[in-house]
Parts: structure tokens; sequence; C-alpha cells
């Protein structure tokens, strides 16, 4: 296939997947249409099904990129001393990610093969957090690094969930807590 074909078919792939951002966030994965993507891309239903081949697929290949760039924000950036401070003040890599993350989530319940693609997800993240983690604390044992990655990913997953309600403690408290689990965490 040649180049020029293939930047057009990546170009209309990624208009697809933009519009399908922007109704899922509206209405939800199970409540929004191919129909509405459509309308969104400026495109037929056709014209989408030429892409993909259904709306999960949609959904797949949004799970494949919003992992694909956390992991690569992660790569060679894994500093455990700046999470307590994301954490206390509810700081994002990307707010629209995090609320398609909840909207796949809460998609999982109903459809299974989402959840296969969140449990795929989930470990190329852990694993790549462990590897991560090995790098910089190589004197934490096998299991304490699994141990402080699930930890890790419970913290910013609850931050997560709860940065659509009032913080019910001081950002400044809150980061001294952070700091204090983190470092328990990762000494032996």
């Amino acid at each position: 296939m040649n180049s020029k074909l293939e930047a057009r078919q990546k170009a209309r792939q990624d208009e697809i997947i933009a519009a399908a951002r922007r109704c899922f966030r509206n209405s939800g994965f199970h409540a929004a249409s191919m129909s509405q993507i459509a309308a969104e891309a400026k495109l037929s239903v056709g014209q989408i099904y030429r892409y993909f081949n259904n709306k999960d697929a949609i959904i797949e290949e949004m799970i494949h990129r919003i992992i694909d760039y956390r992991i690569a924000e992660m790569a060679g950036k894994t500093q455990t001393h700046l999470m307590p401070h994301m954490l206390a003040w509810r700081m994002s890599l990307n707010e629209d990610d995090d609320a398609l993350m909840l909207e796949m989530a809460a998609e999982a319940t109903r459809n299974p093969q989402v959840a296969a693609w969140l449990k795929e997800a989930d470990a190329r993240m852990f694993n790549t957090a462990c590897e991560h983690l090995r790098h910089t604390y190589p004197h934490l044992s096998e299991t304490r690094i699994r141990c402080c990655v699930e930890v890790m990913a419970v913290m910013v997953e609850g931050t997560i969930y709860r940065r659509q309600i009032p913080q019910q403690a001081a950002e400044e408290d809150m980061e001294i807590t952070y700091q204090n689990i983190i470092k328990m965490l990762v000494s032996v």
C-alpha cells in the first residue's frame, strides 16, 4: 500500500476517533450511536464502517491510544517523588482521557469484550509501571514492586474518580499524607 494512501486512511481514522470521543463524552458509550459518530465526523455511517467494523472496534482503538499515550508519558518519567503533589492537587495527564476511561469502566460492566480490553490495558500499564519501579528502586523485591504498583494504581485511579467531588482535606495536608505513603511503599 502506498504511503500517501496509508496517511490518508490514518488521518480519517483519527477524525473518526476524535468524533467518537466527543460523542462518548456527551452520551456515554452505551447511548452513543454510529449515526451520531458519523454526523459528528461529517461522514456517512458507511464511511465509518470502512475503517471500523463496529462501535466496539472504535472503543478498542480508543483504549489502545489512551494506554499508548500513558505508557509513553511514563517512559523515563516514573518519579515517585512527584506523585504526592499530582495526587493531592488532583492533576491529570489528560482529563478527557480520564473521563473516557471512567466511561469505559462503566461500559465494561455491560460488555464483556470491553472488560477484556480494559484488563489487557491494565496489564500493559501495570507491567510498564513495574519495570520503571524495578529500575528506580532495585532494592525492592518483585513482590514489593507489584504491591507498590497496585497501591499506586489505586491512588491514581481513585483520584481520577474523586476529581468530580470536592476534596474534604487541604491539598497541602494530602500531599504530606501521600508523601508518607510513597515513602513507606518504597522503603525496605
